[in-house]
Order: C-alpha cells, then structure tokens, then sequence
C-alpha cells in the first residue's frame, strides 16, 4: 500500500512474530489474547477494574518495564549487539513482564514498545554524554525535540511511502501506517522520543500530509474563532474575543505555500503571482482570505473564521447575552412575517453568524436560494440551493460575479434569496429582488449604524452600470428594506446587537426610519467586561399590520 523501499537496519532487524491482523490496523484485544492458560488471570483483572484505552495501557506497561530494562542493558558490553537480536531479548521481558502483571498486549502494541525501548537503550550513551555538558546548559524542550525529528524524518518517511496512494487512505489506517514506518526509521536514525512524543509525531506528519499542517490543532480547538497567519513565523488566534500569539510557526514560506495551495486547489480555485489573493472555505464551512507574495510583504496571509460546531439560535444569543428576550421574539415574528431584513455591521462583528440564525426562522417547505463569495452560510432548511460565484480563469475569461448568480437566481423560482454579503453594484438586484414577489429576502453589509447601512447601500446601488436618479433609489430602498440588524463586537470582545431599525418610508427626499432596540451602554466591571442594556423605544413597529395579517400581533406589541 505504501511501495516501501526496503533498506537494511529497518523492519528486518524487528521481531516479527505478527499476527495475521497486523499491518490491517490494530486488531482486536481478542485477536492478540495469550494462550488459554493465560486468559483466566487477565478476566479477572477486567472483572475487578477496567481497562483503560489503548495508549493508556502502553504507556502504563511503558513505565512499569522501562526500570527493568535500563537495569539489564546498564553494562555498555550489554549493548552490543544487533537491533535484532536486542529487538527479540525486549520483546521476550515484555511478554515476560505482561503475563506477571495479567495485562493483554496485542502485536501492534508490543511491537511500539519494542521500538521505543530499544531506543532508550541505542540512545543511553548519546544522553549521559549530554547530561555530562553542565547543568547550567538548558537542554531542548519536549517540542523543540520532536520539531527537530521530524525535520530528520520527514524526508525519509517520503522515501517510503507512494504519496498518492497514502492521500486515499482513511486517516486511521494511514496513522497505523506511519507509526510503523517512524519506529523503524527512529531505529535507524537512533532518535529517542518516549511514547506520547511520538505519537505526537505521527499527528504532525499526518496534518502536513492530509490537513493544514500546523494550523490542524488550531482548527480542531473549539475555543478558537479565528485564526490569523502573518507569514510562516507568526500566527494569531483570537478567543473569547481577544487576540492573542501562539508559538506555533510553519518550516518557512514553501511549507506555509503549500498549505495555501492545499486549501484553495480543494474548492478548484488558485493562488499564485498572477493571482495573488483568493477567498475560499474549508470542509467544515470556514471562511478562508489568503494573499500571498508580492502583495503580501512579509510573506503569505490566511485569516480563517471558524465556524462553532453547535448550532447557533437566537435563543442561545439571549442566553449568551447578545441580545433580550424581547429582540428575539421580535426577530421571530419578522422572520415569519417574511420581512426583508439587512444585517449590517464591522468586521467580525457575527454578520453572518447572525444571517444563519434568522434563516432558521425559514419555513421549511420554503425554496431558498443562497449566494456568496465563497459559501459559508449554514441553512437547515431542507429545500436549499446554493450558488458560489467563480473568479476568472488565467485567460481572464470565465467569471461569475454576484450579478450574474443574482439574474440567475430569479429564473429558479426562488421563496426567499439570501445574499451572503453586498459589496457592490449587486445592490440594484438585490433590492429589485425584494420588491418582485421574494419577501422575506436577506442579506449583510458593511456599515457601523443603521443610518450608515441605508447610504452604504444607496452608493453601492449607485456602483452598477445604471444611472438612477437618487431619490429613485432612495425609494427603492425604503420599499424593498423592511428592518435592519445592526451588530457590533465591542471592546470586550462580546459581540451584541446595538439596534434593531424599521425603514418607515419616504418623507421627502430622506428615507425614514425608526429605532425598535438599542443597547445603552452604563459602564464596565472590574474584568473590564462592559455593562449595559437592551431598551425597547417603546414605538408602535410599523410592521404590525402585517404581524396582524399573520395572527402575530399581540404577541409583537407584548414584546415592544
């Protein structure tokens, strides 16, 4: 499977008393058992305590037989020996030692312990020596020291396998597969790493070989909601709304193109000098900006925003405090009034965390079409199609912008579209789009208040090739948008709703609104947390004849 390259000092020096389930993975306990006389201590071992899992039963076995072992092999004259014959002495203490102690090893398991301590007892010179340089010579961290073998390993671990055939594996059987050929090549190479070392090892190389390298740890981390690569040497994370370091760092640029490469090719996009900025996702729906060399002065840029894994609702806002009871009850009944709603807000605000929640609202025999840049939106709704715009090709040629999927989209007999941002002259379609049968349409932008979002959207409807007067658009706007959502990440890093807007109409040339909610900021605790509180205007919604239409009424003037 793997087109290994047999070289001698590897594998033909190890013991080799497998069992037909060797090779396939780790075969069952029941497969490996000892023979029937050694069964009965072993059942009443797991009668009395369980076992624990797998590594903690090496690792366990590890620590109680190493003692012995250096005790045996203490006489450097002891040591002379082949691997092989070495390899088979261990194996016969371990299968000595673990029938006293009534402990199950299968082949796999024995074999790992084999390698390990037979590095303990090749490398014993190489580290009394060490030691002997001084106390005051600090000595490698346990990171520093697997960094360094996996840089001398790496390249011999690609000698041995068929990459290709590798890529097609289940990560699984792929681990068990690396993990047999490291132990060989620690051999070979003498390096000593106990056993959490390596199989922190074997996790790196699988990251490079089938994730995102070094960033895989970060992306698996809950916690996390973004991540930030400045170059190879510098990576942010942000969590609980702060940013923060971390001392994780790629081989340099190549290693860290590579990744970017990785990333891009996965949803058959590119990124190279001639185009040298991308927008993508991840598997899991992660938004994904890269921007690499020259643009990018000090070397390649990711920012990754993470996606939770839980579902986000409007209820778990209000349990979080991002917004009141009151405010989420009015979305709901705005959501099932099909009102046009526009999220606005900065940067990393929860747009689009927000855009997912309000689309839960969506009855499900509803026909949804969603549009983005680079799909990220989440809709749990069962009649969902999602549309992706294209960038050009190399020619120049082939680009599907917002526009085009818009004109499209009207054509697929659409119940709602959902916009996942406007940036430019899609605008006029977006709103031709609310004000032609699609009610209950949405969509983000960028702006800081609400007021700000209706004269972002009026330039940018300006932006299409269209030349409207401008109280044309004013009343366009102020037909098509019923509500607007204005979230904010304040300086404590807690993302809350600051407003929730109505768009009354037209008193002239001006379009006019009215505040439902606003936050009202009153201070900030001794964790620097801020204070403050959601306030109902106590204004009459101008969409209550429609809420009255739907059997809503009462229950939105409850909540005003």
């Amino acid at each position: 499977m793997f087109g290994r390259r047999q070289t001698q000092g590897l594998s033909a020096d190890l013991p080799k008393k497998q069992t037909p389930g060797f090779g396939r993975g780790l075969s069952a306990r029941a497969e490996s058992a000892p023979p029937q006389a050694e069964a009965a201590p072993a059942a009443s071992l797991q009668q009395s305590a369980p076992l624990p899992p797998t590594g903690a039963i090496v690792d366990h076995v590890f620590e109680l037989i190493e003692p012995i072992v250096k005790q045996k092999y203490a006489n450097p004259a002891d040591r002379q020996k082949t691997t092989g014959d070495l390899s088979v002495e261990i194996d016969g203490i371990i299968r000595e030692q673990t029938l006293l102690l009534n402990i199950t090893l299968n082949e796999l398991e024995r074999r790992d312990l084999v390698t390990i301590l037979l590095n303990e007892i090749l490398t014993a010179d190489v580290k009394s020596s060490s030691s002997g340089k001084g106390k005051g010579q600090k000595q490698a961290s346990s990171k520093e020291t697997i960094e360094a073998a996996k840089n001398r390993l790496q390249p011999l671990l690609l000698e041995h396998i068929d990459s290709q055939a590798a890529a097609e594996l289940e990560r699984g059987e792929l681990a068990e597969q690396i993990s047999e050929v490291i132990s060989e090549l620690m051999v070979q190479e003498k390096i000593n790493l106990n056993l959490k070392e390596q199989r922190e090892l074997v996790t790196m190389l699988l990251n490079d070989m089938l994730g995102l390298g070094p960033l895989e740890p970060l992306l698996q981390d809950e916690k996390i909601t973004d991540i930030l690569v400045n170059g190879p040497d510098q990576i942010y994370i942000e969590t609980g709304g702060r940013l923060q370091l971390t001392d994780i760092k790629f081989r340099d640029q190549a290693h860290l193109m590579n990744i970017c490469t990785r990333i891009v090719s996965a949803i058959g996009r590119r990124v190279d000098e001639s185009s040298p900025l991308c927008d993508a996702r991840l598997k899991d729906g992660s938004r994904v900006n890269i921007i690499i060399p020259p643009l990018a002065i000090d070397g390649s840029s990711i920012s990754i925003r993470k996606f939770s894994k839980k579902k986000i609702t409007l209820d778990r806002m209000v349990d979080t405090l991002n917004l009141s009871p009151q405010m989420c009850t009015v979305l709901k009944i705005a959501g099932a009034c099909r009102l046009n709603i526009v999220i606005s807000g900065g940067t990393g605000s929860g747009k689009t965390t927000m855009l997912n929640a309000l689309s839960r609202l969506i009855d499900p025999g509803e026909r949804v079409v969603t549009i983005e840049d680079a799909a990220e939106l989440q809709l749990q709704q069962p009649h969902v199609v999602r549309l992706e715009t294209r960038p050009a090709n190399l020619e120049g040629n082939g680009e599907i912008t917002m526009r085009d999927l818009l004109k499209n989209a009207l054509r697929m007999r659409p119940d709602r579209i959902i916009l996942g941002e406007v940036r430019g002259g899609e605008a006029l379609d977006v709103l031709q789009a609310m004000n032609t049968g699609h009610d209950g349409s949405m969509c983000t932008l960028h702006a800081n208040r609400p007021r700000e979002a209706l004269v972002r959207l009026e330039n940018m409807v300006s932006m299409g090739s269209v030349n409207l007067p401008q109280k044309a658009i004013r009343t366009q706007i102020a037909a098509a948008v019923d509500l607007i959502v204005q979230v904010s990440r304040m300086r404590d890093g807690v993302r809350r709703v600051q407003a929730i807007s109505e768009v009354v109409g037209m008193e002239g040339d001006v379009i006019t609104t009215q505040d439902l909610f606003t936050y009202e900021f009153e201070g900030e605790d001794d964790n620097g947390t801020l204070i403050g509180s959601f306030r109902s205007t106590g204004v009459r919604p101008h969409f209550a004849i429609k809420a009255e239409y739907y059997g809503l009424h009462r229950a939105l003037l409850e909540a005003m």
